[in-house]
């Protein structure tokens, strides 16, 4: 089985993108040096990680509540690890073993936070499906960062795409994640992950913590009224259905530019950040002098640029906006022909 053949049967199972990343590339480049994420401390086996993304159905962000990304977050990630679990077992009966790695997992001997054996982020960037955006998402060309990933470690020697080089993210010049976070936690090319969970993982783990602590230090008065509150309701929920505990805040995926499904359904309805604030424009524009000064940037530095995009940002949003609206165009040339179907 070469690299082909094994993308096509990926898309044929249903992944939206797929990429192959060396996994000799992978161990070489950690994400951080420190306490590296890399293939050869899961199996020493590996030679190529095989990256899908699975893109989340737009019409999500379009909706008034959060709980309707909340919710299809959860079915994406289920039908992700179904394609991919598939995709093992095909490449496994052809003797080449396979295994699938969680798409959204902690190691706590790594760090204590969201901190997981490989980083499913950097491994896209590695295949080349996109780079790490100001928020350090990951920002594909097709969908921006309304996508999961996830990967396949693989004894099979496949050849790999080879990094993005040209930076897809806007950056400073646009900063819509920056203004539209309700915690203010995206950083120059960084990101606060403490006070980005505040939001994102309202009922996760770490706040589940407070709430225990609570009862168990509570009287019976106190743990009658923690029972019946809101919060352990959240958290309930956030078990059966993962809502509230994960990915619980779509804002910076909402109004990201990139991608054809935001110039065709976000647009719109995205415009306006209520969220935006003149000190969030004036932390944007302190970081946009920072990097025309050339100012060292932690999130730019010759370690982190490699996920970024070396090239930096060259037009590649105002490109695919223009091959866009081109398509819609011909489209409704087409239509208006004589024999066009209605």
């Amino acid at each position: 089985m070469d690299a082909l053949e094994v993308k096509s049967i990926a898309k044929t199972l249903g992944a939206d993108l797929v990429g192959i990343a060396s996994a000799e590339v992978l161990n070489a480049h950690p994400p951080d040096p420190k306490v590296p994420q890399t293939p050869d401390r899961i199996s020493p086996h590996c030679k190529s990680v095989i990256v899908i993304a699975s893109r989340i159905p737009v019409a999500a962000f379009r909706a008034k509540s959060s709980v309707a990304v909340q919710y299809m977050d959860m079915l994406v990630l289920r039908r992700m690890d179904k394609i991919s679990h598939r995709l093992a077992t095909r490449l496994e009966e052809a003797g080449h073993p396979s295994f699938v790695t969680a798409a959204q997992e902690t190691d706590w001997d790594y760090k204590r936070a969201s901190y997981g054996r490989l980083s499913t982020r950097h491994l896209g960037v590695e295949a080349g499906l996109g780079t790490l955006g100001l928020d350090v998402n990951i920002l594909t060309p097709e969908y921006g960062p309304r996508v999961y990933l996830t990967g396949i470690l693989t004894e099979l020697e496949l050849e790999p795409d080879g990094k993005t080089t040209e930076q897809v993210c806007i950056g400073e010049s646009c900063s819509r994640c920056l203004h539209s976070c309700p915690t203010d936690a995206v950083e120059h090319f960084n990101l606060n992950k403490r006070a980005c969970a505040q939001a994102a993982q309202e009922f996760g783990f770490m706040t589940s913590l407070a709430l225990w602590e609570a009862m168990v230090d509570g009287d019976a008065t106190r743990k009658k009224e923690l029972i019946a509150s809101r919060d352990m309701f959240g958290f309930w929920q956030g078990m059966l259905r993962v809502v509230g505990s994960f990915g619980d805040c779509p804002r910076c995926l909402a109004v990201c530019p990139v991608g054809n499904d935001y110039h065709a359904f976000l647009a719109k309805p995205q415009k306006v950040i209520p969220e935006k604030t003149p000190e969030k424009v004036a932390k944007a524009q302190a970081f946009k002098a920072a990097r025309l000064a050339g100012e060292p940037v932690t999130g730019l530095s010759d370690h982190n640029k490699r996920w970024v995009g070396e090239e930096g940002y060259q037009g590649i949003v105002a490109r695919q906006l223009k091959g866009f609206k081109a398509a819609q165009k011909k489209r409704a040339e087409d239509a208006e022909q004589p024999g066009a179907d209605t």
